[in-house]
């Protein structure tokens, strides 16, 4: 089980020149699938006059959720570069976009593959990289009286409150690291009339 992973704290860019074709990359904290589509069409749009608009992208803290895209550029020359860089720095939930602008002159497949990889490597190399803990939410419910000593048990094991609804029954919403969550589900659900969902 992963605990810990790394990823951007912030977007960052880069840049790489090679014979008149100029390589923007743009490197972005991400979250999820449609949170990556935005950002695609967002760019494409900016660069709607670019020739190539080649992505890589890494999610979960496991990093099992990936995909690549040259678009239309040959087989293999952007996409998989561009991941490959993201597999160096082993981060996750990131987004690389390389936009290409044509200067005339080809580059043939390995000059290719180097733009890309070198266009996404200074984007990488100008970011911000966190290391993040892996929190899982855990809603707790019960009455009044046990406030105290469910809030004691959440500060110990650092617990991070998140949402609450404070009434004769009370609701708490908490993000927790992975390994602490299941110690204190078992804590809390001992105490008279407190139920834990994940």
């Amino acid at each position: 089980m992963v605990e810990n992973y790394m990823t951007l704290a912030d977007k960052s860019e880069g840049i790489y020149r090679e014979k008149g074709s100029k390589f923007i990359a743009l490197a972005y904290p991400v979250g999820s699938v449609d949170e990556i589509k935005d950002i695609l069409a967002l760019l494409r749009k900016r660069y709607y006059d670019a020739r190539h608009v080649c992505y890589a992208y890494m999610l979960g803290p496991e990093r099992t959720e990936f995909r690549s895209s040259d678009d239309g550029e040959p087989s293999g020359t952007a996409g998989r570069p561009i991941l490959g860089q993201i597999n160096s720095r082993q981060l996750t939930d990131v987004l690389v976009v390389v936009v290409r602008y044509f200067g005339g002159v080809l580059l043939g497949t390995g000059g290719l593959i180097t733009a890309y990889k070198d266009a996404a490597a200074d984007a990488l190399e100008h970011a911000s990289i966190v290391e993040r803990r892996v929190e899982t939410a855990l809603t707790i419910s019960f009455e009044y009286p046990m406030m105290n000593e469910v809030l004691r048990r959440i500060r110990e094991h650092n617990a991070r409150l998140i949402a609450q609804e404070l009434k004769l029954e009370c609701t708490l919403q908490v993000l927790i690291s992975l390994s602490a969550s299941e110690i204190l589900k078992n804590q809390l659900e001992k105490l008279e009339g407190v139920t834990v969902d994940c």
